[in-house]
């Protein structure tokens, strides 16, 4: 094997991770080589977070050893994992928005010896870091003037600003556009000349093919293989993923649309410009555009969680005021969150209490809670959405991301709302959950609920919609049906290139 003759970097030997009733990972062996890019693969709760947190130091394993250039470790701690030359740049950034693209670069270093720091010295040094990322950003622009794209380059900075020789890049492409994610792949093959080591987790498996040379696949808790990305197709990456075949990713499904459930006549807010549309019953409408188009801003009009300059909104033909989100839902309207942790789901709370939260009239009799009931309702969305957990008193926050959006989903379908919004339904979800999502939207829709899809992932945006309406810059500049759709013509309007 070609691996054979390359250095080992780290070397994870016997790894066990248990907590109580759950085993995260179970003797788990890999090698990493130096210079390569590793894609670690696997669905939600195969054990990738875990991996890596043990990696990074956050916490200690159960069992086994790891070791780094060829020192043996029985577990590590954040400093120590850094301190060896280990850095992490996870999914949700860290950056304080009110400081300097070198503040944040710099931030808990020292870069001068005096007392009063050199903001002259920062910025250079700064500098000197953001030229090896072979980018253009100025030190001293505040980090809340930057695009999403801009800020994950920042974050990739303050990792390569302390030397480390292995890097973990935990799914840097999830909130990125098509072309921002051509630029971080630039980075990345930039970031391998230099002689770094790269993890690269993503479940966006035709990433893996642009920028991986090797991958190993988990699978709950277990090592199943490692692979050269070369020699393995993206079918049997799902397959040792998942440990079946998949079916057709997006259904077909029967199409009987009915009348309008939700009209918007121009409806303006704080980035969006008159904007009109209709969504029938039975309808799955796609919203498409870059981000920044002012596509999660329009939804937030449409559900009451942004005030509205002008426009008005209908409901099955009926004139609606939406002034909150509780109006919204009063009017049969349902929004899933595209950041579930801070908005969809409460992650101390159990999943019953999630599910329930907006019904609790429906399940109390009088001013007592009806367990008969909240049992029935809790335990129909688990089994309907196929929710994997011991116990639906189980908190949210030990869930994994695929079953944390399920939570999210059974909550409004409890509430049985006609009218549903999903923004980024699929972030942060692999493969196998992603599927089951889809399944589950187009069953929705054939029994007669009007969804909305806003998806930056142009597969899926194309394969589960029926109709998209295209923003720029705020403004719908196109609708197009589902015989027209191809993703140059959508990137072409998007981009503004054509309006």
């Amino acid at each position: 094997m070609e691996n054979e003759k390359k250095e080992v970097l780290l070397s994870l030997k016997n790894i066990k991770k248990m907590y109580p009733g759950v085993v995260a990972l179970d003797d788990v062996s890999l090698d990493v080589y130096k210079g390569e890019v590793l894609a670690l693969l696997g669905e939600n709760g195969a054990g990738k977070s875990t991996l890596i947190k043990i990696v990074t130091g956050a916490i200690t394993p159960s069992e086994g050893t790891i070791e780094f250039k060829g020192k043996a470790y029985k577990g590590l701690t954040p400093s120590s994992s850094q301190s060896i030359g280990i850095a992490a740049i996870y999914q949700e950034f860290t950056l304080a928005s009110t400081l300097t693209v070198a503040e944040n670069i710099f931030l808990g270093q020292r870069v001068n010896n005096g007392q009063i720091i050199d903001k002259k010295k920062l910025n250079n040094e700064a500098l000197k870091v953001i030229k090896r990322l072979k980018v253009e950003i100025k030190p001293s622009a505040l980090v809340s003037s930057l695009s999403v794209a801009q800020k994950q380059i920042v974050e990739i900075a303050k990792a390569l600003s302390k030397n480390p020789e292995f890097i973990i890049m935990d799914e840097p492409t999830a909130p990125l556009t098509d072309n921002e994610v051509e630029t971080l792949f630039g980075i990345v093959n930039e970031l391998k000349a230099q002689g770094i080591t790269i993890i690269y987790i993503s479940h966006r498996l035709d990433e893996i093919y642009k920028v991986a040379d090797r991958a190993v696949i988990l699978r709950d808790g277990k090592y199943i293989t490692s692979q050269l990305v070369k020699d393995v197709t993206k079918d049997q990456l799902i397959f040792y993923m998942v440990g079946r075949e998949l079916n057709k990713t997006f259904p077909n499904r029967i199409k009987n649309y009915g009348e309008n459930a939700l009209s918007v006549r121009d409806l303006s807010g704080a980035k969006n410009d008159k904007i009109s549309f209709d969504l029938k019953k039975g309808e799955i409408l796609g919203l498409g555009g870059l981000v920044g188009a002012g596509r999660t801003e329009l939804v937030r009009l449409i559900f009451g969680a942004d005030d509205k300059k002008t426009g008005e909104i209908y409901v099955n033909g009926k004139k609606v005021e939406i002034k909150r989100p509780w109006d919204a839902v009063k009017n049969g309207i349902g929004l899933v969150s595209e950041d579930r942790k801070e908005l969809g789901v409460l992650l101390r709370m159990s999943i019953a209490h999630n599910i329930t939260l907006p019904i609790l009239k429906k399940i109390s009799d009088g001013l007592i809670i009806n367990k008969d009931k909240e049992k029935h309702e809790v335990d129909k969305q688990i089994n309907e959405l196929k929710i994997k957990t011991p116990t639906s008193n189980q908190k949210v926050v030990n869930l994994s991301g695929g079953n944390q959006q399920k939570v999210v989903l059974g909550k409004w379908l409890a509430s049985d709302v006609q009218i549903l919004i999903l923004d980024e339904p699929t972030r942060g979800i692999d493969v196998g959950n992603k599927q089951e999502i889809y399944h589950l939207i187009g069953k929705l829709a054939e029994s007669g609920k009007a969804i909305i899809v806003v998806s930056s992932e142009m597969e899926e945006l194309l394969g589960i919609t029926d109709r998209l309406l295209i923003l720029y810059e705020g403004k719908f500049v196109k609708e197009l049906q589902k015989e027209d759709y191809s993703q140059e013509l959508v990137l072409r309007y998007a981009s503004g290139e054509i309006q």
